[in-house]
């Protein structure tokens, strides 16, 4: 039963009851999905949307709403019954759950769905996407309104999470609720359906931890809202206490310096006469008697499917009036910011436009040929420097290796609560350098919910081999079409004594394969720069920078330009004849043995074009015209470099092509040692070249399909002196 109802009428109380028989009467209709959670949470998500939260419905992106997040996404009737009822939806995209070309998919999906905020389902990435979304939120009130006390800024909203036992046994809502509580980050609600129930039901045998004391040693304002009295007899004393769980979230609001979580102890599918409080209702239809047996317990005529009477929709639909009567206070109050605020005013009409700021191209640095060469990490670095007063919205960090990854913008301030400043790292609650702790995932679901606020872009640092950490979220990045940049450095066997664990093979080509995901290996210091630029000028893609460790010849930039670079892939060196005999094509690092290969080849009179490809995916994109400039078809020679794993290149050698990759696990040693006794050398690829050249001649049988040097145990020890490596892992 709902008691205390938070000033609830009897419709009300009939809308949530509604809103669990169409969440019954979907799941049947469809024969799949997740009935119970939606059930039981009927009244936690009616009251959200239609007590707590400000949003206004005729306008789902406006900038002033609350956030709404269902990290347990996999109940998301729990969310688009309430977009039914806020006129988002409509009763037939109920009834088309999870088919083809409805609006309602089996988890929420951003852009898909209208009052969306961002995609869910993997458990826990809700939960840490959100903690980002806070973040930002912060990081807007300081760029635009800082001097605005708590709670009066017209850029203060709220985040509100929804979550389940599974997605608070998930590491990465672990690692991403540390980080809130370290962060102190009071805009950031938690409700977490308690309900001990998962797919193998009962959750004692796995999940037996007291959470609201690990949350409160994270540093949260936890309250407990008591709804199921006894754990094991599901719905004895069972009151659906709607003025508790009110009063929790309201009273959690106040305490500004910490984030709340709100646990609320409920049974799974109540009311249901069977099927309450079982794993049987988690992931599958209810059955038609019990929902006819849930629909006479409610009162509601059984007979019935997808009843919604009319003077219930007429009620829940006055929350339309409310969302706009928010918003038109919220624009007054806006209209009174931007008098008060005419160049703050400015800068959010250019971040809400998405535009780039005066002075943006001119900002990036030009690098002079220099053959001792710079690290890609310390030119990013510098990229980053340039770009700090230019452009205010771009902010980032580390997952603990900023001097690594040079991610640090020099200069400015640490992103921090006052009390978490250290000698090393000052700033403040408005600061911009980002401090993610050893938390890859976390830190990449964080950049997503950056992103999906709105008005900033960030970038997040870690070893490229530790990317396999933060993978899930880097796939949520692409599937959302967000904007997050990943600075992934040690990119190769390149850097060296730290061996195996640290050395990326196979990372290239699995970020590769993953759809809408922009891989970028710039070559030098110069390429860099530019692929910076042109990752700041798109919006509809994440990408991953792979950049080096050791020091990389500088190119002359005479040669370089934002242009080519921007294409994915560009002639840098043209061969001696107008048609090249051979093309040699690399990425990163090995640009530059290509180069030095050229040349010897030059001079025993075979024509060689050498092709820079810092971005596969980029290059993809162009015209077949252009891809035919750079790789003419009728130039079967070929011979790809990269210190990485030798899949995908096929597709670009061709038959005829020698690979020249590794795949196997390297070794610790000097990067010199390692690039020489793997097979990095001027000497195998003018070999390689020779050998594509006699087979395009059909002198040899076509296309060896394994790269050279696959040693598969390199069996020896470097005795060249260690180079020094900071914040090593």
């Amino acid at each position: 039963m709902i008691a205390d109802r938070a000033g609830w009428t009897d419709l009300d109380v009939r809308a949530v009851d509604t809103a669990r028989c169409l969440a019954a009467d979907a799941v049947q209709k469809t024969g799949n999905g997740h009935p119970g959670t939606a059930i039981s949470l009927a009244p936690v998500a009616y009251l959200l949307y239609q007590n707590v939260m400000q949003h206004d419905p005729a306008d789902p992106h406006w900038l002033g709403r609350d956030r709404f997040v269902l990290s347990a996404g996999h109940s998301s009737l729990t969310q688009y019954i309430q977009l039914y009822y806020s006129g988002l939806l409509e009763l037939d995209d109920i009834k088309a759950l999870r088919t083809w070309g409805s609006k309602t998919p089996g988890h929420p999906e951003v852009h898909h769905t209208d009052g969306i905020d961002l995609t869910t389902g993997p458990l826990g990435s809700g939960v840490a996407t959100a903690v980002g979304m806070a973040m930002a939120q912060r990081r807007q009130r300081g760029l635009l309104d800082p001097d605005a006390a708590p709670g009066e800024s017209v850029f203060d909203h709220h985040v509100y999470v929804v979550a389940g036992d599974g997605c608070l046994m998930e590491g990465v809502a672990s690692e991403a609720c540390s980080l809130a509580g370290t962060q102190r980050l009071g805009n950031l609600t938690l409700v977490y359906d308690q309900n001990q129930i998962s797919i193998e039901d009962d959750t004692d045998i796995s999940f037996s931890e007291d959470v609201a004391r690990r949350y409160e040693a994270y540093g949260w304002d936890v309250r407990v809202v008591e709804w199921r009295r006894h754990h094991g007899v599901r719905d004895e004393g069972y009151v659906e206490d709607v003025d508790a769980l009110l009063a929790a979230i309201e009273e959690g609001k106040k305490v500004t310096d910490r984030p709340t979580l709100v646990m609320v102890r409920t049974v799974i599918a109540w009311p249901c006469p069977t099927k309450q409080g079982s794993g049987k209702s988690h992931g599958a239809a209810l059955g038609d008697d019990e929902i006819k047996g849930l629909k006479e317990l409610l009162g509601l005529d059984p007979e019935q499917t997808f009843e919604v009477a009319p003077e219930v929709e007429q009620h829940v639909r006055r929350v339309r009036d409310r969302g706009a009567e928010a918003h038109r206070a919220w624009d007054e109050r806006l209209t009174v910011w931007r008098t008060a605020n005419p160049d703050k005013s400015a800068l959010l009409d250019r971040l809400t436009a998405r535009e780039l700021p005066e002075g943006f191209a001119e900002a990036f640095p030009t690098f002079a040929p220099d053959d001792k060469g710079l690290a890609t990490r310390a030119a990013s670095g510098t990229v980053l420097a340039a770009l700090a007063e230019v452009m205010p919205e771009l902010w980032g960090g580390s997952a603990d290796l900023a001097e690594s990854n040079n991610t640090t913008m020099s200069g400015q301030p640490s992103f921090l609560p006052d009390d978490r400043q250290t000698p090393e790292w000052q700033g403040g609650p408005y600061g911009r350098t980002l401090h993610f702790g050893v938390r890859e995932n976390a830190m990449g679901m964080a950049l997503n919910g950056i992103c999906l606020e709105g008005l900033t872009r960030a970038y997040g640092g870690t070893f490229l081999v530790f990317s396999d950490y933060m993978r899930p979220a880097v796939r949520l990045a692409a599937i959302q079409e967000v904007d997050s940049i990943f600075v992934w450095t040690h990119d190769s066997i390149g850097l060296g004594e730290d061996g195996p664990t640290h050395q990326p093979i196979e990372h290239l080509a699995s970020l590769r394969a993953m759809p809408n995901l922009d891989v970028v290996r710039p070559a030098d210091a110069n390429e860099t720069a530019h692929a910076w630029k042109r990752i700041l000028e798109g919006h509809s893609t994440p990408t991953g920078l792979a950049l080096s460790r050791q020091a990389l010849p500088i190119l002359d930039p005479g040669t370089v330009t934002a242009e080519q670079v921007a294409k994915g892939a560009y002639v840098l060196v043209e061969s001696s004849s107008p048609t090249p005999q051979v093309i040699l094509m690399a990425t990163g690092s090995e640009v530059a043995l290509a180069v030095e290969s050229a040349q010897e080849l030059e001079g025993k009179g075979i024509a060689t074009r050498v092709v820079s490809m810092p971005c596969l995916e980029w290059f993809a994109r162009q015209d077949a015209a252009y891809r035919e400039s750079v790789l003419p078809a009728a130039v079967k020679a070929r011979v790809s470099i990269e210190a990485g794993s030798s899949m995908g290149w096929r597709d670009y050698v061709g038959d005829a092509g020698r690979i020249i990759g590794i795949d196997h696990f390297g070794a610790s040693a000097d990067a010199k040692t390692l690039f020489r006794e793997f097979g990095f050398t001027t000497e195998r690829v003018v070999e390689a070249a020779e050998e594509s050249l006699a087979a395009a001649r059909g002198h040899v049988a076509p296309g060896n399909t394994a790269p050279a040097h696959a040693t598969s145990d390199p069996g020896f020890e470097s005795s060249a002196p260690a180079e020094r490596e900071e914040n090593d892992r």
